[in-house]
């Protein structure tokens, strides 16, 4: 299923997040890609509050793994590799516990672990256009 919309304004995000996950129906594994800046986590934020997370959303950077619940008592992992040195630092946090679960799980720079990314996933693009706005894509 590919999926493109064009945001040109942060009030436009959660609208994007909403349609991205209707366009990937029943997929729990996300794999977000884009520069440093992109919008990945503020993405992700709007994607917890829609699955029914009320909490604070914030860049697991130093954490690597943050986990929220939402209200259905849903589990949502949110994953952040850019501070990894290599793969084996994946395997040290468990990694599989993420990728094979039947959780929700949002990875940002997951490039670094590229080959331990399950097979299934939505690739997410976010890419920063010349007029500061971001086109968010996805394909399964």
């Amino acid at each position: 299923m590919a999926f493109s919309i064009k945001v040109s304004d942060i009030s436009e995000v959660g609208q994007a997040a909403e349609q991205l996950l209707n366009a990937c129906k029943g997929s729990r594994m996300y794999a977000v890609f884009g520069e440093m800046g992109a919008g990945k986590t503020t993405l992700i934020k709007e994607i917890c509050r829609i699955l029914g997370y009320s909490g604070h959303v914030t860049s697991p950077t130093f954490t690597i793994v943050n986990e929220y619940r939402t209200e259905k008592n849903e589990i949502i992992f949110h994953i952040d590799f850019y501070r990894i040195g290599d793969e084996k630092e994946a395997y040290d946090i468990g990694y599989e516990e993420y990728f094979y679960g039947t959780n929700w799980c949002f990875i940002e720079w997951p490039e670094k672990v590229a080959d331990l990314v399950p097979e299934h996933f939505v690739r997410v693009n976010i890419t920063l256009n010349s007029d500061f706005s971001r086109t968010i894509s996805c394909d399964e």
